[in-house]
């Protein structure tokens, strides 16, 4: 089994940035392909980005894609989520999870297991 801790979440103004770890415990899992995804109250669980084991292939939401990168460090067992120009519509909490494979392309929720208990980010306007 593994668990996924998220940190590096705060508050930021618009523009600015912020890097979101996910770092894994355990010896199961954690090199399987991983993914970031926000919630804010109200609404499902949006997907933000993805990576798979190498690293070779990173897959990004189209309201992202730009301005975030997903990267890792498979020997600090750590996902890293750079947001750069952050704005308020970006305000979430972030969760992280391992993917588990499908036919939704990394996108879909039911897709993934382990999810960590997210990181709130808050960019003010």
């Amino acid at each position: 089994q593994v668990q996924l801790v998220e940190s590096g979440g705060g508050l930021v103004q618009t523009g600015g940035s912020l890097k979101l770890s996910c770092v894994a415990s355990g010896r199961s899992f954690v090199n399987y392909p991983r993914g970031w995804f926000r919630r804010v109250p109200g609404k499902e669980r949006e997907f933000v980005a993805a990576i798979d084991w190498t690293a070779d292939n990173t897959y990004y939401s189209d309201s992202v894609k730009g301005r975030f990168t997903i990267s890792r460090d498979n020997a600090k067992k750590t996902v890293y989520l750079q947001m750069n120009s952050l704005k308020p519509e970006d305000t979430a909490v972030y969760y992280c999870a391992v993917y588990f494979g499908g036919s939704s392309g990394f996108t879909s929720i039911y897709e993934y297991r382990y999810w960590g208990q997210g990181t709130q980010v808050t960019v003010s306007s």
